[in-house]
């Protein structure tokens, strides 16, 4: 029994939402990679929403690959969502303080 091809089309449950990110190295700002990161989170949320449409149109019968980007996706929002919130609150607590 061949299993060497079983889960090659799958999503990587364990694939970091935050890995991959391409910058340009000859102008690698902050604002770049905190760019690209977003844009990644985007494509991944773009992603588990398109799976939850062709689950419900019936055009894909796994649940099971559904639920993982959905959750994906959710944990990612989730965490930019808390960093957004530390930068912030970082931020509010430098201009309190006095010079």
């Amino acid at each position: 029994m061949n299993i060497s091809n079983v889960g090659s089309g799958l999503i990587k449950i364990n694939q970091n939402p935050f890995q991959n990110v391409e910058v340009d190295k000859t102008k690698s700002s902050f604002g770049d990679v905190l760019q690209g990161y977003l844009e990644n989170v985007d494509n991944t949320v773009k992603q588990a929403a398109d799976l939850s449409t062709k689950v419900a149109t019936g055009e894909i019968d796994n649940i099971h690959n559904v639920m993982i980007a959905s959750q994906k996706a959710q944990i990612s929002l989730e965490l930019t969502v808390t960093v957004r919130d530390k930068a912030v609150e970082a931020y509010q607590e430098m201009m309190r303080m006095q010079i």
